[in-house]
């Protein structure tokens, strides 16, 4: 029996459990199970626009431990991870990294390098050099991100991994959007929207970053003619076109 040393030491030893665990397919998914043994999980991929935080960290450690507890039920736990590399997050993560920006109106060029040191001014090339400095941006980014996942301990198969920008992935959301194309569930009418200045494409409420800076405050005042206008201010006059009502406090005396 070999002795137990005086001054334990954890170094290596999430390493070698994650290798351990690897070799030994503790949480490989059989896909020869039945259907009702299995406990799917759709794995939100995380998006590749930089570095991951201790908000990934919490999140995803909520779905891993209902992934073990499912295992330890017996059941057949599916548990893949997914990496969303294909949008506008990834172009601008791309622009800020190497300062460079996408212009479809320059040829390829074979010989192009990006720069070590991203300039001060953004430098234009072409679409398809864009779009290799994309799949060589996120395959770093990836193995960051695969990594930090593995040192946490998640219980993935590994296996099972995808991303969104891959042809068999597009095919399927395209395929998908023409489905709901079809039945009348996606259509275009005119609508207010946030719009992307660089880009020149509508965004997600999710791509915008919140800033303070100085405003002004603009007085609106609602009512008739005929009635007491009742005034409001706001910062934000640009979105009274959202507003349906007026709320006030019964209590205040003012009104």
């Amino acid at each position: 029996m070999s002795k137990a040393p005086e001054k334990p030491t954890l170094d290596g030893l999430e390493s070698r459990w994650v290798h351990w665990w690897e070799d030994h397919h503790v949480y490989a998914f059989d896909l020869q199970s039945s259907r009702q043994s299995v406990f799917s999980i759709d794995t939100p991929p995380p998006t590749v626009s930089g570095s991951l935080h201790v908000g990934h960290v919490f999140s995803y450690t909520h779905t891993d431990c209902i992934a073990r507890f499912q295992r330890m039920r017996g059941r057949n736990v599916f548990y893949p991870m997914g990496w969303d590399d294909n949008g506008l997050p990834t172009e601008r993560r791309v622009q800020n990294y190497y300062g460079v920006r996408c212009d479809p109106k320059l040829p390829f060029d074979a010989s192009f390098k990006a720069p070590e040191n991203p300039p001060e001014k953004p430098v234009p090339i072409s679409r398809p050099n864009f779009v290799e400095l994309c799949q060589t941006l996120t395959q770093i980014d990836e193995k960051a991100f695969e990594d930090l996942f593995k040192r946490l301990g998640l219980s993935i198969d590994w296996s099972f991994t995808y991303q969104t920008i891959t042809d068999e992935a597009r095919q399927v959301s395209q395929f998908a959007f023409l489905e709901n194309l079809k039945r009348g569930e996606a259509y275009q009418i005119e609508a207010p929207t946030l719009w992307d200045v660089t880009f020149q494409t509508a965004v997600a409420q999710a791509e915008l970053e919140d800033r303070e800076r100085p405003s002004a405050y603009h007085r609106i005042a609602f009512g008739s003619p005929t009635e007491q206008e009742l005034i409001i201010e706001t910062t934000r006059p640009e979105l009274l076109a959202s507003c349906v009502a007026l709320v006030c406090n019964p209590g205040d005396e003012r009104y």
